[in-house]
């Protein structure tokens, strides 16, 4: 079951994904940390964040929507209060997820992560506007990711995987252009723009108007995105999006993910990553697939 990216060793490609697995501490009694590949921690900011008003999260028929906003208690409070707590869990290996609203909001969060213990990778979320250049998304302009990428990685002292967003024309360029700025691994697809409207009161059901649509709705884009990206970069990537049972995971690996990350799913059932893994286990077995690595992109074309 065992998989690497970015050199870093995973005893599972099933990755608990940012923003769905608080601090990663807050799961130690529910899931067994170091049965899953990794966690990501929430977005880790320069300064501690509130986050969007409320309401900021609702259900929709295959899925969810959610603006919190990137609420979190910033770098500085992780590394004094929550790392120390996850380096005592025997096996737990952690990704941080890092945003900011500037490039030099990200170097700053990851000059204070490469000073501590206990972290495996940077997960660098490139979907955040940079208030820099008028709000533009860093994901959505290949000049100013090529700007992010490059210069968070000349100070990062772990590998730096890209979360890309997936509201773009082209997703295998934006894996290029990551990729040749030294990405050594992209992620995607982060969350779908998208908006619901209470007809009633004929106002937007989420405070921001707008937000961040997930779960099994987006899958099969999500899917598609992969197999682009796979085909454009050399670099690893790993795939999430709507990913519920064993079967989906492995979809996104024969379309060409080394790992996968699993978010929405875990609302519904907290040990989702780990059961998931559990299922992929299983499923390899029964089709005597001797190593689940072998499955990346081996999508049958014709």
């Amino acid at each position: 079951m065992s998989v690497e990216v970015a050199g870093v060793q995973l005893r599972s490609p099933v990755i608990a994904a940012s923003g769905t697995f608080g601090y990663g501490v807050e799961f130690e009694d529910i899931v067994s940390l170091d049965r899953i590949g990794a966690f990501v921690t929430k977005g880790l900011s320069r300064e501690p964040m509130a986050g969007n008003p409320t309401p900021r999260i609702i259900e929709t028929p295959a899925g969810m929507m959610n603006a919190i906003g990137l609420q979190n208690m910033g770098v500085r409070a992780f590394v004094e209060e929550k790392l120390p707590k996850l380096r005592q869990i025997n096996g737990a290996l952690v990704i941080a997820n890092i945003f900011g609203f500037t490039v030099e909001d990200c170097l700053e969060v990851i000059r204070v992560l490469n000073d501590a213990e206990g972290i495996a990778m940077y997960e660098l979320n490139a979907s955040c506007p940079n208030t820099s250049h008028g709000g533009m998304v860093f994901g959505t302009d290949p000049e100013l990711l090529k700007e992010l990428v490059s210069r968070t990685k000349e100070v990062a002292k772990r590998p730096l995987m890209v979360k890309l967003s997936p509201n773009v024309t082209s997703i295998g360029q934006m894996a290029k252009v990551a990729e040749e700025a030294g990405a050594d691994a992209v992620s995607l697809v982060n969350t779908f723009l998208s908006m619901a409207i209470d007809v009633e009161t004929r106002r937007p059901r989420i405070a921001n108007v707008t937000a961040g649509l997930s779960g099994p709705a987006i899958k099969p884009i999500a899917v598609r995105m992969v197999y682009e990206a796979f085909k454009a970069v050399k670099i690893p990537v790993v795939g999430m999006g709507g990913i519920l049972r064993a079967e989906d995971a492995i979809e996104f690996m024969m379309a060409g993910a080394t790992a996968v990350q699993v978010g929405t799913a875990s609302y519904a059932d907290p040990r989702a990553v780990e059961n998931i893994a559990n299922g992929m286990r299983k499923w390899c077995s029964s089709r005597q697939v001797e190593r689940v690595r072998g499955l990346t992109g081996t999508v049958a074309l014709q």
